[in-house]
């Protein structure tokens, strides 16, 4: 075994070597991206694995299994490989709209999700993520995010076929698929998680595994407890008496980078995945992939060069694939891995929460305060704006941001998740709490949108505020993220309480089956399915329509004498969208001298009325208006 020099050229020629015999026949178009992409691709090796006796064959193996997966490409994703490459903004676009939804819930199977094609369309979508549908334990396995093959659908969903033949129908309507790479951990059932509890000597340095509670207890007294209920510390014991990294659920095995073959192994997992039609990987729990003895093991220098070295194999072997980062961190953490060589998309976690804290505060100052200083992201990204997903609700905003203010963060944090479970006298929301920690006071929060808005109790500000949160997502720029069901404004399902894969999992409360009865009467306005449904096609129909709201175009603050109302102007080429969102429960007269910088008349670009901003602006309680303006 040779380790990883800095310039040796046997490195470059055993590599080269190693792809022409994967490809089998000549491909000038690999050769040339091989040229391009090798050389960054040997300096990420070396930085990760440069002591490593085996770092040397690790690449070799990895560019041919790079190889070996742009020669297995189906022609149909090499045609869009060269469309995307020659249009890479594609994302970009004001015109995208995504969709999420667990495939058993919402249709049954992926035959179901196939049949639901006419309805994606009719809303609108352009972008749909399926939440994870991979083969993994019975019972609880943490919503899917527990992997015990990412080669097998779960059976009951169907076959790697089926996904495949939806993908294809997806691409032909037009429609991008979204899958979870789970790549920090694997389920405790996974092939190489037998293999190496086992003793196999290739898997036994896949996961890390202590013979005694020595490394474990040195390595917690800085890494943070995740899921305190499932079990303490980030170790589980084995039957045997050894202790493995969990950092998750119990059954949730974290895999082991350092160790080089098991990057090699992940790439071929992920570019399997892109060769059934994969156009985007969320990439799953990226801050928790590299760990380091006295770090919190998160967010780690190497975590950052593994995305690379993962984003040039997959340039290799499928040059139109796009990361989506999941990182539910700081703030400044969440852009660190926003670049076009690491996650070209990213979910906006701050935007998200924040949105809700301005709901309950009545106050959005400190949702303008990110907008105004930390929504810009760099060229060639994007922002993937959601109102609330699978996951929970958790506070992640910046406590300095907060200090700035005049808001203490922990407190604050506990008065948000009292007022979103009900705890809180007079809260319109009826959320659940998840993972409440009685040592720290640490809780998040579970709830569909409608139930967390108010629609569940009754309040009447309930349905503006669905609408208000949901125009946010889509005006303040990238892709906007709809949970399906969400926009017939379906409840929370307590079902979940009488299950017991589910009954410890709070988040299931969000998680419902599809309402039949709510999406037929999606049209009706007599109904708040109705209501809810018309007014958020009407607002995704004036996004599509508003070059102004693509993603690469700025978002220029705009700000009022308003507590309450945040606002922001969305500057296209030639014309401007003013965004104003009131998140109060009374209304607010703006004076016309804020608007003494832009011309007298405007257009409000959702109903197509004019206003006349030389007279102000009467702005309702939980309402939003989308201007079209032009300076003075």
């Amino acid at each position: 075994m040779s380790r990883l020099s800095p310039d040796s050229a046997l490195d470059f020629d055993a590599t080269v070597a190693a792809a022409r015999t994967a490809l089998g026949l000549p491909d000038p178009g690999f050769h040339e991206r091989l040229t391009a992409v090798l050389p960054e691709l040997h300096r990420l090796f070396l930085q990760l694995y440069g002591d490593r006796e085996d770092g040397r064959e690790a690449l070799a193996e990895v560019v041919a299994a790079a190889a070996a997966g742009w020669r297995d490409r189906p022609a149909g994703l090499k045609i869009l490989d060269a469309q995307r490459t020659a249009h890479p903004d594609w994302f970009l676009s004001e015109r995208m709209l995504g969709g999420v939804c667990y495939v058993d819930r919402y249709a049954g199977t992926l035959a179901g999700i196939r049949a639901q094609i006419p309805y994606f369309q009719e809303l609108g979508l352009t972008y749909l993520h399926l939440m994870p549908l991979f083969d993994s334990p019975e019972g609880n396995n943490d919503g899917g995010y527990a992997v015990s093959s990412y080669r097998r659908v779960d059976p009951p969903l169907g076959t790697m076929a089926d996904l495949a033949a939806l993908s294809a129908d997806l691409r032909e309507a037009g429609i991008s698929l979204v899958l979870d790479f789970i790549f920090n951990h694997t389920s405790n059932e996974h092939e190489w998680a037998r293999k190496a509890v086992a003793g196999d000597p290739d898997y036994e340095d896949f996961y890390l595994i202590f013979p005694d509670r020595t490394m474990p207890d040195r390595y917690e007294e800085t890494v943070r407890e995740i899921f305190p209920d499932d079990h303490p510390g980030a170790f589980v014991q084995l039957p045997d008496g050894r202790w493995i990294w969990a950092t998750f659920y119990h059954f949730q095995w974290d895999l082991n980078y350092a160790n080089p073959r098991v990057f090699r192994a992940m790439a071929q997992e992920m570019m399997f995945l892109a060769n059934q039609g994969v156009e985007v990987l969320r990439m799953d729990a990226v801050a928790f992939i590299w760990k380091r003895l006295g770090t919190p093991c998160e967010s780690l220098p190497e975590a950052h060069l593994l995305l690379r070295a993962f984003n040039l194999v997959l340039r290799l072997a499928a040059p139109s694939v796009l990361f989506k980062s999941e990182a539910i961190v700081h703030p400044d953490e969440v852009i660190s891995y926003i670049s076009p060589d690491e996650c070209q998309l990213s979910y906006n976690p701050l935007q998200m929460a924040l949105g809700w804290e301005a709901l309950a505060t009545r106050d959005a100052r400190l949702l303008q305060k990110a907008l105004d200083e930390r929504h810009a992201l760099p060229p060639g990204t994007s922002w993937v704006n959601y109102v609330r997903s699978h996951d929970d609700i958790g506070w992640t905003f910046a406590d300095e941001d907060a200090a700035e203010l005049g808001i203490d963060g922990y407190p604050h944090r506990r008065f948000l998740n009292d007022f979103y479970v009900g705890r809180f006298e007079g809260t319109f929301s009826r959320g659940e709490p998840f993972q409440e920690n009685p040592k720290t006071g640490d809780a998040r929060v579970a709830g569909t949108t409608a139930s967390l808005a108010g629609v569940e109790a009754g309040d009447p500000g309930g349905e503006d505020r669905v609408v208000l949160a949901h125009a946010l997502a889509l005006s303040t720029g990238g892709i906007p993220l709809i949970y399906l069901g969400d926009e017939v404004g379906q409840l929370n399902d307590y079902g979940y309480r009488d299950d017991p894969a589910h009954a410890a999992d709070s988040r299931w409360v969000h998680r419902p089956h599809r309402d039949e009865r709510a999406y037929a009467s999606r049209d009706d306005p007599s109904t708040a399915a109705g209501r809810i449904s018309t007014r958020l096609h009407a607002l995704i129909r004036a996004r599509k329509n508003s070059p102004e709201f693509a993603a690469g175009n700025p978002l220029v603050p705009f700000h009022t004498s308003f507590r309450q109302v945040v606002g922001f102007q969305r500057v296209g080429a030639d014309s401007t969208i003013l965004v104003l969102g009131n998140v109060g429960d009374s209304e607010v007269l703006i004076e016309p001298l804020t608007f003494s910088g832009f011309e007298a008349d405007a257009t409000e670009i959702v109903s197509g009325s004019s206003v006349a901003l030389a007279i102000g602006l009467m702005l309702p309680p939980h309402g939003v208006v989308w201007l079209r303006v032009r300076p003075a």
